[in-house]
């Protein structure tokens, strides 16, 4: 780390703790040339996710977008906002530590149905029929009887 006072190139940690509840590590550095101190933050540089939407086109990933058409499935439902935020985190998550850059729409979701089902059923099945496109009552009947089959 240059000293932003002599810009000699190198200097001593003397004292990291974390800054932004852990998000990021504040260092204080003396450098060793002029000993002056100055303060330097370290944060995880995050590698943006790209979604491949159906028709092939790209774009970035938008969790607001995934916790929007939460939002609307759990309408009028007894689901606590907190508890599609976490899901939506935890999402993004398991996307992050994923080796992919580019996920296909298909996976999030596949993975938002999943959560959904674990919460609240009729959200799971609003969500699914959006979703899956569902044509007419007979594809729809097809997914309620799984869910049924499951219990």
């Amino acid at each position: 780390m240059k000293c932003p006072y002599c810009a000699h190139p190198e200097s001593k940690v003397v004292d990291s703790r974390p800054s932004d509840e852990g998000a990021s590590i504040r260092r204080r550095r003396e450098c060793l040339a002029c000993h002056r101190r100055f303060t330097t933050y370290e944060i995880m540089e995050s590698v943006p996710l790209v979604v491949i939407k159906r028709d092939g086109s790209r774009q970035s990933f938008d969790k607001n977008k995934m916790l929007n058409g939460m939002i609307r499935a759990c309408e009028k439902r007894p689901v606590p906002f907190d508890t599609l935020t976490q899901i939506v985190s935890e999402i993004e998550q398991s996307l992050q530590n994923d080796m992919d850059r580019e996920i296909p729409t298909t996976r999030i979701g596949e993975l938002v149905m999943d959560k959904l089902k674990g919460v609240d059923e009729v959200a799971y099945v609003r969500f699914a029929s959006v979703y899956r496109q569902f044509k007419d009552i007979s594809t729809f009947m097809a997914e309620l009887s799984k869910l049924l089959e499951e219990k």
